[in-house]
């Protein structure tokens, strides 16, 4: 997969999944757009990474949105391809989320990604790819977090919608859907959970009693941020210039388990 004269915006990409996700583009030739939320962060990941360009904005609102597309435009005309990747859940429950907790939700997981493809569709190139980022709990929510499912439950709505307006042009649109990622804050979470549990003093040996009772799969164990970052850089590949509209969970396999 080579992405040589490629120009790749990913949002949220100053840590976690979304930095290997830029470094797995760096290695193949991209020419990346590394975004954070607060100033600073993203320059702070180019500088440790070597590469890359720095943007920085909030786009859970408009304002930070459209801060976002004014530094990529003092630097590339054309975009190639859009990763939008910025996200998170917040704890909660039916019972104890308020409406504003929902908002917030939407706000970060939803309508970030509706205001990059606002802004950002202009300048994408005919051959173009947007992929999504989601969680396998956009089909398969758990009862906690339900303001967090459902805002990434719009994801894989729109996500098919988009992709049916801008086919035409040539232009994919899919979604990631990945289960539990092993980042170091999912890492030291869980550990935490296990020694608590005494389930292992490590998280290697507690990797597989902690997915069979948070997330099990066949594979028995989370996935990598680089077996994500892969699933990415296919389908923004000239190898996926088929693939459109779907929806690609990289759960291991859970699906008949849940």
């Amino acid at each position: 997969m080579d992405f040589a004269k490629k120009t790749v915006i990913i949002t949220g990409a100053n840590r976690g999944t979304g930095k290997c996700i830029a470094e797995s583009f760096i290695e193949n030739g991209a020419d990346v757009f590394i975004h954070s939320l607060r100033e600073g962060d993203s320059l702070s990941t180019v500088k440790e990474i070597g590469f890359g360009e720095p943007l920085w904005g909030d786009i859970t609102c408009d304002s930070g949105s459209e801060r976002v597309l004014s530094q990529f435009r003092k630097k590339s005309q054309r975009l190639s391809i859009l990763v939008n990747n910025l996200g998170s859940g917040s704890p909660g429950k039916w019972t104890d989320t308020s409406t504003d907790d929902w908002v917030e939700s939407y706000q970060k997981n939803t309508l970030s990604t509706v205001r990059m493809v606002n802004c950002f569709l202009p300048v994408i190139s005919a051959g173009g790819r947007i992929i999504n980022i989601g969680t396998v709990g956009s089909t398969r929510p758990g009862k906690a977090m339900p303001h967090y499912y459902a805002s990434k439950a719009a994801l894989a709505n729109l996500t098919s919608s988009l992709a049916k307006e801008i086919g035409g042009r040539g232009i994919t649109v899919n979604l990631v859907s990945p289960s539990l990622i092993r980042t170091e804050e999912v890492e030291a979470y869980y550990l935490k959970i296990a020694i608590d549990n005494g389930w292992g003093s490590t998280f290697e040996e507690a990797e597989r009693t902690l997915v069979s009772n948070f997330s099990p799969n066949p594979i028995g164990r989370m996935a990598t941020k680089l077996e994500v970052a892969n699933v990415v850089l296919f389908l923004a590949s000239s190898l996926a210039s088929f693939i459109n509209g779907q929806n690609i969970k990289v759960d291991g396999g859970a699906l008949d388990l849940i």
